[in-house]
C-alpha cells in the first residue's frame, strides 16, 4: 500500500474547513487522553529547525513527534549550509529526500516556508514566521473548544500588537459561524491589512465579525480576553516611545470586569506588569498554562494531519 502524501501547513489558508475542524477536534481528543496508543509517525524522521528562541512550540512539536513514533533531528540556527550561501531551494531538495517532515520557526516571511515546501515527500510546518503563527491559533481553538464545547458564537477581545499570533487568530476565528473578534491594537501596530482583508472575507461566508479599534474605550462584552507580550519574538518596534503607546493596552482586573470575560488567554511568555497584571495571569479566569499544554496536544494533531492522517475514514470522535 502506498504511503499517503505528506501535507504542508504554512498558513491557515492552506486548510479547508474540514481539515481545520479535524485538527482542532483531534487536538481535543489528545487533550482528553484519547488515542494514546496511536503511532501515525512510526518509522518517520522529523527535522526541527528553529532560527529563533522557543520554549512551548519547540517542545510541543518535539515531544509530539516522539509520542507519535517519529525520530528527531534538531537543527540550530547556524547548522545548515544556508549559512555558507546554499539556497533554501537546494537545501529543501536535499532534506526532502531524507526527512518526512520539517518543522520550521523563522523571523522571515511566509515565502521562506513556501521555498522549503518543494516536495510532497516532506511535509513543512510553520512553527511561526513573521507573518503568521498558525499552530498557535490551532492551539487557541483547541483550548476554546475544550473550555466551551464549541467555537461557534464565541466573542473574543484581543488586546495588544497586531502580530503573527493576532493574524492567525483572526484567520482562525473568522472561519467559525457567528464568532466575534474585537481587536484593540495600538496606533501604528495594528494587524496587517492582508490578514484583515482575508479575515473579513472569511467572516462574510461564516457570519462572523472581525473589527479593529486603536483604543481601549467602550470595551465590548465578550467571553474571552486574549493578549500577547509587547515584545514579540523577532520583531522590532519602529517608534522610540512605543512603551507609552502600548501602556493603555494592558489587561488588568478592570478590563476583565468591563468586558465581562470569564476566560483569559495568553500565548506566553508573559511579562507581568506590562501586557497583563499578575492578578489576571495567575487568577482563576486564566487558561494561559492550559493553552500552553494544548500546544502539545494540538502539535500532535498537526503532525498527524501532515503525515496524511485526517480523512473521512479516520473521523474525530465527539468530545
Amino acid at each position: 500500500m502506498a504511503e499517503p502524501a505528506r501535507r504542508h501547513l504554512i498558513s491557515l489558508n492552506d486548510l479547508d474547513d474540514e481539515d481545520l475542524r479535524w485538527i482542532v477536534g483531534r487536538g481535543v481528543e489528545y487533550a482528553l487522553g484519547h488515542r494514546t496508543d496511536e503511532r501515525p509517525l512510526r518509522n518517520s524522521v522529523a527535522g526541527i529547525l528553529f532560527r529563533k528562541t522557543s520554549t512551548r512550540t519547540r517542545t510541543s512539536f518535539s515531544a509530539g513527534a516522539l509520542r507519535l513514533g517519529a525520530k528527531l533531528i534538531n537543527y540550530g540556527p547556524g547548522d545548515l549550509q544556508e549559512n555558507t550561501g546554499e539556497t533554501i531551494e537546494d537545501t529543501a531538495a536535499v532534506l526532502s529526500r531524507m526527512l518526512d517532515m520539517l518543522v520550521v520557526r523563522t523571523s522571515g516571511a511566509e515565502a521562506e516556508l513556501r521555498a522549503y515546501a518543494v516536495s510532497s515527500r516532506m511535509a513543512v510546518i510553520n512553527a511561526m514566521c513573521a507573518d503568521e503563527h498558525p499552530t498557535q491559533a490551532l492551539a487557541d481553538l483547541t483550548t476554546l473548544t475544550q473550555r466551551f464545547g464549541r467555537v461557534e458564537g464565541l466573542r473574543v477581545l484581543y488586546v495588544g500588537e497586531g502580530n503573527n499570533t493576532a493574524s492567525a487568530l483572526a484567520l482562525a476565528l473568522s472561519r467559525y459561524d457567528d464568532t466575534s473578534l474585537y481587536l484593540r491594537t495600538p496606533t501604528g501596530y495594528g494587524l496587517d491589512q492582508r490578514f484583515l482583508d482575508r479575515a473579513e472575507l472569511n467572516a462574510k461566508r461564516s457570519g462572523a465579525l472581525v473589527e479593529e479599534w486603536h483604543d481601549m474605550a467602550e470595551l465590548p462584552h465578550v467571553d474571552v480576553v486574549y493578549t500577547t507580550r509587547w515584545q514579540t519574538t523577532g520583531t522590532v518596534k519602529h517608534t522610540e516611545d512605543w512603551r507609552e503607546v502600548f501602556a493603555p493596552f494592558h489587561v488588568d482586573a478592570a478590563v476583565m470586569a468591563e468586558s465581562g470575560a470569564k476566560v483569559f488567554l495568553h500565548d506566553l511568555p508573559a511579562h507581568r506588569g506590562e501586557e497583563v497584571a499578575a492578578e489576571v495571569l495567575d487568577g482563576p479566569a486564566s487558561l494561559a498554562f492550559t493553552l500552553a499544554e494544548n500546544k502539545y496536544h494540538s502539535a500532535r494533531a498537526v503532525l498527524a494531519w501532515c503525515a496524511g492522517t485526517g480523512t473521512r475514514e479516520d473521523p474525530v470522535r465527539d468530545a
